[in-house]
């Protein structure tokens, strides 16, 4: 199998996402080469759909659909009065998975320290429109128990001195150094409902 230039290739791809080693890519390969019309080719069609028509939304920074538009964005059921700012999609699914929180979300994309992130690139001046824009109440700063956390997370509360809403961020049930994503359901929970307030602008 070696040998085969394609083979290699997809090997090296899939052991590039996270939790995967070259041996487990080898495994998932021969998965897929032994189940090649019930995996390859659908795999290959919904990857090339998702290339096509998934992208991430330049205002809140989740995944849209290009033909259907950002679901987060353009909720018409609910007008929600909070925003709940985490770092990437994975945080977003696992706050969303748990029930916890009714409101929009705003993905950062990353953290202000991470290696070749702008400040541009973490969608902070699009937050604040949003702010103004959709009349938000409280913005709910859900970044990680890290430095890099921290940091952006101030850096947000500074960005939203002007505006006059509520910023609370998650506070008792959130270890130092957590990320969210790797929280269970009940920490998580303790996390949102004894959140504080970081500022006075509102009552």
């Amino acid at each position: 199998m070696e040998n085969i230039d394609e083979i290699e290739d997809l090997i090296k791809l899939i052991s590039r996402l996270p939790g995967l080693g070259p041996k487990s890519a080898k495994r998932i390969v021969l998965k897929l080469i032994n189940n090649r019309d019930e995996l390859v080719k659908p795999l290959a069609n919904t990857l090339a759909k998702v290339y096509k028509n998934v992208s991430r939304c330049n205002s809140c920074g989740s995944l849209k659909s290009n033909l259907n538009g950002c679901i987060n964005c353009e909720n018409l059921k609910e007008k929600f009065t909070k925003i709940c700012v985490v770092e990437d999609i994975a945080d977003q699914w696992s706050i969303e998975n748990s029930n916890i929180f009714k409101g929009y979300f705003h993905i950062l994309g990353g953290t202000l320290s991470s290696a070749g992130q702008r400040k541009e690139d973490l969608l902070i001046s699009s937050l604040v429109e949003r702010v103004s824009r959709d009349k938000i109440d409280e913005v709910i700063l859900a970044t990680s128990a890290t430095v890099e956390g921290q940091t952006t997370a101030y850096y947000i509360q500074n960005s939203l001195k002007n505006s006059n809403v509520k910023i609370t961020k998650l506070a008792q049930g959130l270890p130092v150094g957590g990320e969210i994503e790797s929280l269970d359901d009940g920490t998580l929970f303790s996390a949102f409902k004894n959140r504080s307030i970081l500022n006075s602008n509102s009552d």
